[in-house]
């Protein structure tokens, strides 16, 4: 009878969770994939891999938030690498893309296997990104924070804030540009440390 209840228990929190998180997971999904079918393809599998890890009673998920992003990030990255794979393409496309999935790819993977550089490297990145963010005009800030990190679309933003969408699209494409200047440094230590 306890292991219904702990079932029961266990399914209970997991529909919580979901419906807790579930529309900002989607807006971020959505904010960095094209195609909806891909971006419904990717929530479930998120929300699948939220369940199977719900289930292990070892490995419990300390941030769930943070794990959720987490996880929806490598498995955009992972589709996006998947369908580079199957084009037919054969030239080399802009070198910036690869880069920013390169390194989207190394801060968000938990293969449990890092190792102290590793470590390192990842604290390093992030210690150097608040800093990069901390000194960027407020709302080049906000609008990149709202986007990257919140999942939230650039048309809802405007909508709540009033500010034009070409306004954010501008705001947001400057604090990317100073971003990638000041982070540069970092990003061949981490790149070079791989």
């Amino acid at each position: 009878m306890a292991k219904n209840t702990a079932g029961k228990k266990t399914e209970d929190s997991a529909e919580n969770i979901i419906m807790k998180y579930r529309p900002r997971i989607k807006a971020f999904i959505k904010s960095n994939v094209d195609n909806n079918e891909d971006a419904e393809d990717i929530e479930q599998d998120v929300f699948f891999q939220l369940v199977k890890k719900l289930d292990e009673a070892a490995n419990p998920i300390r941030e769930v938030s943070a794990w959720l992003y987490k996880v929806a990030r490598n498995t955009i990255i992972n589709k996006g690498k998947k369908k580079k794979e199957l084009s037919l393409e054969t030239g080399k496309g802009d070198d910036s893309d690869d880069d920013i999935d390169d390194i989207l790819e190394f801060m968000f993977s938990d293969d449990g296997e890092n190792s102290p550089e590793t470590e390192y490297l990842k604290s390093l990145f992030w210690t150097e990104l608040e800093d990069a963010l901390g000194q960027l005009p407020e709302e080049q800030r906000e609008i990149f924070e709202l986007t990257e990190f919140e999942g939230i679309p650039v048309k809802e933003i405007s909508e709540a804030s009033g500010v034009p969408v070409n306004t954010l699209l501008s705001r947001k494409h400057y604090a990317v540009i100073y971003l990638r200047k000041k982070l540069e440094t970092v990003y061949q230590e981490i790149m070079e440390g791989k």
